[in-house]
């Protein structure tokens, strides 16, 4: 502080700008007092001899006279000597003039140079009140800047104090937290036990809600297939009992809309059926995504799963329904258990929004498609991302090709499909088609894997040939509506369905690119996703419009 009051001291930069000032006004002072004086004694030297000039003039003119009057050579030579004095005189006189005027030229020069100092004297003192003033604010400034820092010691002080006691509160927790991850440990053991018992009553229960809920469709399909067969043993055509009894039944499609529901506030982009139980999950742009107990043709909303700050663009159960995925345009995945509902994981790590998400093999690995130009694995046991691959363009959608997610298979922007395998970095094959790739669905027998176009074409590629494209399906009147349109194979992979941007469903035969059926009059705007229940022939869609539309065989 002492150094500061010395730096700051306003009396000793104030006597050293007083004391250079009177230096420098002494100096100039000094130079002007001799001139002046040369030139007091040039004005003196030049008046006494103008005076003696006048005198010597007088003189001659009276020596003149007397000359004239006597005519003696002596005044002549008297006069010319006064003369030549005379002219001495008049000279010396012009040369002071001369040098007076050189003189006063100087003392011009020296007044002008003295006004240009006194100008810039009056500058230095206008910032010399200036920084006086600013350095007053300074001194206040640094007054309060040592209050803060004594501020910030104490509190420094406490905070101190404060972790001190955390740490120690940490200590007590970190073992408090190992001892309940061993129990956890043991429970979750026993519910896996618990989880098994209630996986084979679900699939009991499922076999009773595939007969008890489905009861009256199998009966109509059944009396309308013995009509088909009776009609066909009617006709002349030859047919033996035996050739009748043996004809192919074809499986019934969907035709008709039993529920239609406004599922979200905005545009719908996601669906998917449940595996195993009876629910129906859509994702959409308002941020949520949404549970539907569809069973006996009644609609029940059973949950909200909430979470995402922006739109749903993909949903995904396990093999065992019980936790659902939610890829969002917020650059996050997010991880739910269906029976209650809550949030158990936000994934991060994308730096653009992400398109799709899907379980590998078992519930514990996730992997997810970005429009960041990379596919990541995640580990839901580590809560971490395991690896991440650079794909080189933007992801739309992507599947597992067997149960136990060895090889991942994705569709990009660039019209390409790309083959991973998740035990090498290396990329296995890459299939490239006429247009950008919109969503990918592969066959429950793991043989076929269909590709929907942004060129209004679906793509059926054969996976144990070699990746061979067997069919390209279209049909007039087929526009796929968004770069994230969603198509899917029947449960029999004998038809797909896809929504088209007229509000239209087709559904197309596989082999033959038949129209089976169009399903429409029912969104009012672009379909962007369908999904094809596992065990039945419900085809549910969604659309821009909000709606969500069940069709069903009946």
């Amino acid at each position: 502080m002492a150094v500061e009051g010395e730096l700051f001291s306003q009396s000793d930069w104030r006597k050293s700008i007083i004391s250079q000032i009177q230096k420098r006004n002494k100096d100039e002072n000094h130079k002007f007092h001799d001139l002046i004086l040369f030139h007091n004694r040039l004005f003196d030297n030049w008046t006494a001899l103008r005076h003696e000039n006048l005198q010597l003039t007088i003189q001659n003119e009276k020596l003149r006279v007397e000359g004239s009057g006597s005519g003696g050579s002596a005044n002549e030579t008297k006069i010319s000597i006064l003369e030549q004095k005379l002219l001495n005189q008049q000279e010396e006189l012009t040369e002071l003039h001369k040098r007076r005027g050189e003189k006063a030229q100087l003392i011009n020069d020296l007044k002008d140079s003295l006004k240009e100092k006194e100008k810039q004297i009056s500058e230095l003192e206008e910032r010399l009140a200036g920084s006086s003033s600013e350095c007053n604010r300074f001194r206040a400034e640094i007054e309060m800047y040592n209050v803060n820092r004594k501020n910030l010691e104490d509190l420094n002080l406490h905070v101190k104090d404060e972790l001190h006691a955390l740490q120690l509160e940490f200590v007590h927790l970190e073992a408090k937290l190992r001892k309940t991850q061993d129990e956890n440990a043991r429970l979750l053991e026993k519910l896996m036990k618990y989880k098994t018992k209630d996986a084979e009553k679900m699939n009991e229960e499922n076999e009773n809600f595939l007969s008890d809920i489905f009861k009256f469709v199998t009966r109509h399909r059944n009396a309308k297939m013995q009509k088909e067969i009776e009609d066909a043993v009617k006709e002349p055509r030859g047919l033996s009992p035996e050739q009748v009894f043996n004809m192919p039944i074809s499986s019934a499609i969907p035709k008709k809309p039993i529920l239609k529901f406004d599922a979200h506030d905005g545009e719908v982009d996601a669906v998917k059926w449940s595996p195993v139980d009876r629910l129906v999950a859509t994702g959409g742009g308002d941020r949520k995504v949404k549970l539907w107990d569809v069973s006996n043709g009644i609609l029940e909303p059973r949950g909200i799963l909430l979470g995402s700050n922006r739109g749903v663009m993909s949903v995904d159960f396990d093999s065992t329904g019980t936790v659902i995925l939610g890829a969002s345009s917020d650059q996050a995945t997010r991880v739910w258990t269906v029976a209650d509902q809550r949030l158990r994981h936000t994934l991060t790590g994308h730096s653009d929004k992400v398109m799709a998400a899907k379980f590998i093999g078992e519930a514990t690995k996730v992997v997810t498609g970005s429009y960041d130009r990379t596919l990541k694995i995640w580990d839901l046991r580590g809560r971490a991302c395991q690896h991440t691959k650079f794909a080189g363009s933007s992801c739309n959608d992507l599947v597992t090709s067997d149960g136990s997610g060895s090889t991942i298979i994705s569709g990009h922007f660039d019209k390409k499909i790309r083959f991973w395998d998740t035990r090498t970095e290396s990329l296995e094959n890459v299939v490239q088609l006429n247009g950008k790739i919109t969503s990918l669905d592969i066959s429950k027998d793991g043989r076929f894997l269909l590709a929907c176009v942004r060129d209004d074409t679906l793509r059926i590629i054969d996976l144990r040939k070699s990746n061979t494209l067997l069919h390209t399906l279209s049909e007039d009147g087929l526009k796929i509506s968004c770069d994230w349109a969603r198509a899917v194979f029947s449960s029999d992979a004998k038809q797909v369905a896809v929504g088209s941007s007229d509000g239209s469903v087709f559904v197309l035969e596989t082999t033959t690119n038949k129209v089976e059926v169009v399903l429409k009059d029912e969104h009012k705007a672009a379909v962007t996703a369908v999904a094809w229940h596992p065990y039945a022939n419900f085809i549910a869609s969604v659309g821009r419009n909000r709606q969500a539309v069940v069709w069903a065989d009946l």
